[in-house]
């Protein structure tokens, strides 16, 4: 998924799966036994929390369900991202799904649903969908249809230095790319690097684009991509015009093509060590910071990625992603129950008043503790429109092409037409 498995993992977003045996995790209908109760169910449960607090949280919640259900045996097993994603696409090109498993949605999930691997959950959950956000549960749903619920969310956005901004001369974040412009001059102009980047893992620079494409084309812009696999129209290519922009002035740090993201010497320590003013990131980004560097505490904050003079997308429209649960075509009404009882209110506000994951239900923005998290959960509780993160809502060749050729573009090997011609060439071979 674009590069983004330390991610999820470093941030402990909670995603579940099964394997195994395939559909069905060995259960079909419950029968009654000859003493009236339920028939034993064993519903297998794959998931990546392999860092506190969901790691603990995922084992509570499963013992919870069990008691609630005697009948039933959640088997879990834990895996990290890659490891998962390799399982997961072995499994289901063998025709074959697990009875709950991890989704990130968007083109993946599509792929398995066409395939018809993936049970429609919409009759299950139709009572209890008013209560999720909108942005929330854009990428489980296809064609009026809920194929997942998620259970976490999550949005990119700047994070930046404040003490920097300050003695650069800005007062407050830049409110549209124009400005923001003008502030990496400034930036530059006051000796301090006003951008890092994470160049050699290619996926947080198609950050750049993909917002871009937002906020020049909208939302909608995007998603007629995906329909009609064109990235040649004239809001594709200003994306790129303008990502070239502001790599024409330089703004990243010394080395950034071959720099990591989480290393100590990558693109998250450079912000967090004060070395950078700022970097485009996902809501994981101030645990990483602190994880790889020494941390900014109160220096830093968040801002909105900036709207584009003359631009059709809103500012209050989001880009991220986060993760949730999808059922298995053939599991037992036991699994849809489990993926139902994680999402209570009771339930999923634990997760997010420890730090596990960030708020899918509307009215849970106050569980958040995190003053940088609240930021981001109340950004994402008001936002008007939300996009995928191109390498998961598209096929996965499509996004990994939309990830090399940005990196060329940034690294100014490719123009902003060679990058929507190579993404819409992939596209149009899917």
């Amino acid at each position: 998924m674009g590069g983004r498995g330390f991610l999820l993992i470093a941030t402990a977003v909670l995603v579940a799966g099964c394997g195994g045996g395939g559909g069905g995790g060995g259960a079909t209908e419950p029968k009654q036994s000859q003493a009236g109760s339920p028939a034993k169910v064993t519903v297998e449960l794959w998931h990546l929390s392999t860092t506190e607090p969901m790691k603990t949280i995922m084992a509570e919640r499963a013992k919870e369900f069990m008691a609630k259900h005697p009948n039933v045996t959640i088997k879990a097993t834990v895996l990290e991202n890659e490891a998962y994603k390799s399982k997961i696409t072995t499994l289901t090109q063998s025709g074959k799904a697990p009875d709950v498993f991890a989704t990130w949605g968007g083109g993946v999930l599509k792929q398995q649903i066409d395939a018809d691997l993936v049970k429609d959950l919409s009759a299950d959950v139709a009572p209890i969908l008013g209560g999720f956000t909108k942005a929330s549960l854009a990428a489980y749903q296809f064609d009026g249809k809920t194929y997942g619920l998620p259970t976490d969310i999550g949005m990119v956005g700047f994070w930046y230095n404040k003490k920097l901004f300050a003695k650069a001369g800005i007062q407050q974040p830049p409110a549209t790319w124009a400005e923001l412009l003008d502030d990496v001059k400034k930036l530059k102009a006051a000796g301090t690097t006003p951008i890092a980047l994470a160049g050699k893992e290619k996926w947080p620079g198609h950050y750049y684009w993909a917002y871009l494409a937002m906020r020049i084309g909208g939302v909608p812009a995007l998603q007629q991509a995906a329909t009609d696999k064109n990235f040649t129209t004239p809001d594709f290519v200003a994306a790129g015009q303008q990502l070239k922009a502001l790599a024409d002035l330089q703004p990243f740090q010394k080395g950034f093509l071959g720099a990591g993201y989480s290393t100590p010497d990558g693109q998250s320590a450079s912000v967090s060590n004060g070395k950078a003013a700022m970097e485009l990131m996902g809501q994981w980004a101030p645990a990483v910071q602190k994880s790889s560097g020494k941390g900014l505490g109160d220096d830093l904050g968040f801002f909105p990625f900036p709207a584009v003079d003359g631009g059709k997308g809103a500012v209050t429209d989001a880009f991220g992603g986060g993760g949730g649960l999808a059922v298995g075509a053939d599991a037992p009404p036991e699994a849809v129950e489990f993926v139902k009882f994680f999402d209570e209110m009771a339930n999923h506000s634990r997760a997010v008043e420890k730090g596990g994951v960030l708020p899918v239900l509307q009215g849970e923005e106050s569980a958040v503790k995190d003053p940088n998290l609240k930021v981001v959960a109340e950004s994402l509780a008001k936002a008007t429109g939300f996009q995928l993160y191109l390498d998961q809502a598209y096929p996965p060749a499509v996004g990994a092409e939309v990830n090399d050729s940005v990196a060329q573009l940034i690294a100014g090997t490719k123009t902003p037409q060679q990058v929507a011609e190579a993404v819409t060439e992939v596209a149009k071979s899917e």
